[in-house]
């Protein structure tokens, strides 16, 4: 005849660690693909301007940006203090404006040539007169879709 043994109470059985592997894959995984990485740093004061009708731009892959503003305190002794136009991580001239939208309205898929946005990121202390430069140079390269991005409030703020 055979003998049972009694099963003692309070043992606990070896944690499975045979799927841990596949868990920590899944969260690199997410991880990965949730992450936005920084496409520039602004190298500009951007200071912007309140306004009461705003609206968001739903699709960024879309969004060509423009930075207008008076450079950073690290940049100051090299670029000055008069506002700058900053695209990607350069300063740039006016001029260059034309040849910078060119460029990145390339880089983009061809459905997605003739939508594309360009956001003027403007400090609320910046010339009117570099604005109108910047317009004239999208007007050339036929970028008619400008839009400026504020943040919400009122707009009677931005008075000094």
């Amino acid at each position: 005849m055979s003998k049972f043994a009694k099963k003692k109470s309070g043992d606990l059985p070896a944690v499975n660690t045979a799927s841990l592997p596949d868990i920590v894959f899944m969260l690199l995984f997410f991880f990965m693909t949730v992450t936005v990485m920084k496409d520039s740093t602004v190298k500009v004061q951007n200071t912007l301007p309140n306004a009461s009708e705003i609206k968001k731009l739903e699709k960024k892959d879309r969004v060509i940006t423009i930075y207008v503003g008076a450079p950073t305190r690290e940049y100051q002794s090299t670029f000055g203090t008069e506002p700058k136009i900053q695209l990607n991580d350069k300063f740039a001239s006016p001029s260059e404006v034309g040849d910078f939208i060119l460029m990145e309205r390339a880089k983009k898929a061809q459905e997605l040539q003739n939508v594309l946005t360009t956001s003027l990121k403007v400090d609320k202390d910046a010339n009117m007169g570099l604005i109108s430069d910047i317009k004239q140079e999208l007007r050339k390269v036929n970028a008619l879709k400008v839009n400026y991005t504020t943040y919400e409030g009122d707009a009677f703020n931005n008075l000094k």
